[in-house]
This record gives structure tokens, C-alpha cells and sequence, in this order.
């Protein structure tokens, strides 16, 4: 009976492990990479890249649900007119 006991707390503790984990996870992990995942999809849609200077450019785009595109908006993406053409040392 000890032994079966034994295995529960270890069933129960390796949960709550996997639980803190999975809790951590989406609270502060996911919503960095969700943010990552939404400027990188806005910035290949941008048009119209200014004030580069180097790493960022502002880029205007439009919102999803706006088909005129009555209302753009500003975002700051990575400069891509740079990439590729840098020799690193």
C-alpha cells in the first residue's frame, strides 16, 4: 500500500510540474512570440518604408477588415533594403 501511495504523490507532483510549466509558458513566453508572429505578417504586407536607419524603417500598412485602406497605420519593421548586403568581419 506504501508503494501505491509513493506512486500517486509522484503521479501528483510530475502534474503540478507539468501544469507550472505549461502556465509559465503562457503567460509570459506566448504572448512575445504571438506579437512576434503578428508584426513579422503586418511588416510583409508594409508599403511605403521611410526614416530607415540602418536596423528599422516606418512602414505604413492597413488593418485587417479594411479593404479601401481608408485609415493606414504606422509600424516599425526591419530594414530588408540592408540584409544580405553586409560582410560581417
Amino acid at each position: 500500500m506504501k508503494e501505491a501511495t509513493g506512486e500517486l504523490n509522484m503521479t501528483v507532483i510530475t502534474v503540478v510540474a507539468i501544469a507550472a510549466v505549461a502556465a509559465f509558458f503562457y503567460a509570459f513566453v506566448w504572448p512575445n512570440i504571438k506579437t512576434s508572429i503578428n508584426r513579422n505578417t503586418i511588416c510583409a504586407s508594409a508599403w511605403g518604408c521611410t526614416d530607415c536607419d540602418g536596423k528599422n524603417c516606418t512602414c505604413s500598412y492597413c488593418e485587417e477588415g479594411d479593404a479601401a485602406c481608408n485609415n493606414p497605420k504606422t509600424i516599425k519593421c526591419p530594414d530588408q533594403s540592408s540584409s544580405g548586403s553586409e560582410t560581417k568581419d
